[in-house]
């Protein structure tokens, strides 16, 4: 996969939930990019560690380390073993999330809520607020760049059984909003984007395969998008040739 830019970067990127999917489609082409690149992930070891272990057999740089995210303190295990083994971050990819249970909302608990909210809301709050205190030069840092993965559900409003994962979705891409203001001064760009429907696991409790034949027909691009086609998005936001972008939310939805 060829980037689109040229130059080589030397940084620390942390890819939170970068197990699979678009999150482990965006640690492969940060690595290319020269970044160090930090997989995380909250269950899945095995995966995490292949990926690992790819991106060094391709002459890159990475590693593994296990922490939910939606608890703050294993975002502060996270960022510090991050510091100690690779200095602090410069990028951080909020990605991780779930669709968590498939309902309408007067089917839902508040603790399903409250689940969801955690991994998709609260997570990227946690882990923005720890990448910053690396990043702003008025604490001494270096600048850097947030991407954070929201949804085109965030604007839709999210299929049927999904109004509660759109609702935290739309949260963040008020963060991606409030935060460019607060930090753009302080030499860190704040960015989103919102996927639409893309060929991965979060899917398969709606119908995998089947589901993405029957929503195919109602993409002006006639298909589902890719986790790559994703990842060089991200990837484009962090380097210098997006240097202009701030405070905005890219749309990756094949016109959706």
């Amino acid at each position: 996969m060829q980037l689109p830019f040229q130059s080589p970067v030397d940084g620390v990127l942390l890819v939170t939930g970068a197990a699979r999917g678009i999150g482990a489609a965006c640690a492969r082409l940060g690595a290319q990019a020269g970044y160090r690149v930090v997989v995380n992930y909250a269950r899945s070891q095995a995966a995490a560690q292949a990926l690992v272990d790819e991106i060094a057999a391709a002459g890159g740089q990475a590693m593994a380390v296990q922490a939910d995210v939606s608890d703050p303190a294993q975002v502060s295990h996270l960022f510090e073993t991050t510091d100690r083994s690779f200095g602090p971050v410069s990028a951080l990819i909020n990605n991780a999330g779930i669709g968590g249970t498939i309902a309408p909302l007067l089917a839902h608990t508040p603790e399903t809520m409250a689940q969801i909210f955690a991994t998709n809301t609260m997570a990227t709050l946690y882990c923005a607020q720890a990448a910053a205190k690396r990043m702003c030069h008025h604490l001494g840092g270096s600048g850097g760049v947030i991407v954070n993965i929201s949804s085109a559900a965030a604007r839709l409003g999210g299929m049927p059984g999904m109004v509660v994962y759109a609702a935290s979705k739309g949260a963040v891409d008020s963060l991606t909003i409030g935060l460019a203001k607060e930090l753009g001064g302080d030499g860190v760009r704040v960015l989103g984007l919102r996927p639409g429907v893309i060929d991965t696991d979060i899917l398969t409790p709606m119908g995998g395969a089947a589901l993405m034949a029957q929503l195919a027909p109602t993409i002006p691009l006639g298909r589902v998008g890719r986790a790559e086609e994703i990842a060089q998005a991200a990837i484009w936001l962090l380097s210098p040739a997006a240097s202009y972008l701030h405070g905005t939310t890219l749309d990756v939805s094949g016109g959706r």
